[in-house]
């Protein structure tokens, strides 16, 4: 088995179908105090298939406004040691056709909360994709690092 193949096996054992939280990274719209981009964080719960994470979101949230503007996000799973670069993409609303498949799934891994905190029903509830480019294993205590090139499907 490639290293490649050994770091996908070990992200779907890690955070394949479950419902995990994620500090999810995107660039702020309004720069800060010095002018520059600055970065904007949050928490949120998503699940990993397959070298992508999914997030049920909103439309007019300021992170999919963030990336819309600029879809270069960063991902981290601190217990994990896991970082990874992305890219945001807006799949649409949640009843879209296209989604249904996904939304069946994310519907069963989040359903202790799902309908509390969502509403179907509005067409701004929206699917994000975080479609993984570059990925990190960390951990220092334990003499691990492990890069993964998600594009190119390497390991190293």
């Amino acid at each position: 088995m490639s290293k490649y193949d050994e770091a996908m096996k070990l992200l779907e054992e890690k955070f394949g179908n479950k419902d995990i939280l994620i500090s999810l990274s995107t660039i702020a719209l309004k720069p800060g105090f010095n002018g520059q981009s600055r970065p904007a964080a949050r928490i949120v719960d998503a699940y990993y298939e397959d070298g992508a994470f999914y997030i049920v979101s909103y439309a007019t949230s300021y992170k999919m406004q963030q990336i819309a503007k600029n879809p270069e996000v960063a991902v981290c799973i601190i217990v994990d040691n896991f970082t990874a670069d992305g890219i945001g993409e807006n799949l649409g609303w949640v009843c879209d056709e296209n989604n249904a498949e996904m939304m069946t799934k994310l519907r069963k891994i989040f359903a202790e909360w799902y309908y509390e905190a969502n509403n179907d029903e509005d067409p701004n509830t929206c699917l994000l994709r975080i479609r993984l480019t570059k990925g990190l294993w960390n951990d220092a205590h334990k003499g691990i690092r492990n890069e993964i090139d998600f594009v190119n499907k390497t390991a190293d």
